[in-house]
């Protein structure tokens, strides 16, 4: 495995492509998968697992996966990353989530996320990076609104959540105009 490590002043982020994802299935245990990526229940674990068996990236399509490393504890706090990557188009979406509660309204997010935008315009050379968000996830709003993401509309009906759907902003951000604004990795 060839990990990207990205180190910011509290986090450490490990990266992982479908092809470490797909040795990390096909070489190490079930309890070793679960204490590698950080799963707290069977349920990660077979939802991973499904993901595995369904094929990690298409034939035009990848991502880069970073599970988010608490510098101070050593726990695996969350994940954040590119999905969707089309090297092609030099676009991508950008995802998060925050698997520990202790860790939440703390700012640590917003500092993955900061970390991750410049890898995907600087390392991957994206032109766009993209987030679709539930129209009430306030957080995450908030949090795309204080990285600069301009939303650019609303996707009718586009999630399914609880039998029901609903509807999503997306968002962007364009390099030109991560390129006119300072850095924002620490």
């Amino acid at each position: 495995m060839n990990l990207v490590t990205i180190e910011t002043s509290r986090l450490l982020l490990k990266g992982f492509s479908p092809e470490d994802m797909n040795y990390i299935f096909d070489t190490l245990s079930k309890l070793e998968i679960m204490k590698l990526l950080g799963h707290r229940s069977e349920e990660d674990y077979i939802k991973e697992e499904f993901k595995h068996k369904k094929g990690y990236a298409s034939y035009n399509r990848s991502f880069k996966l970073f599970l988010l490393t608490d510098k101070e504890s050593g726990i695996i706090i969350g994940r954040c990353g590119i999905h969707n990557w089309s090297e092609e188009d030099r676009r991508a979406e950008i995802g998060y989530v925050m698997v520990d509660d202790d860790f939440k309204k703390q700012g640590f997010m917003s500092e993955a996320v900061e970390a991750i935008i410049d890898y995907g315009f600087k390392d991957l050379k994206l032109n766009r990076l993209e987030a679709i968000v539930r129209v009430g996830n306030f957080p995450s709003i908030k949090l795309l609104e204080k990285n600069k993401f301009i939303k650019e509309g609303i996707m009718r009906q586009h999630t399914r959540v609880d039998a029901k759907f609903e509807d999503s902003f997306l968002y962007s951000r364009l390099f030109n105009e991560y390129e006119e604004g300072q850095p924002t990795a620490q």
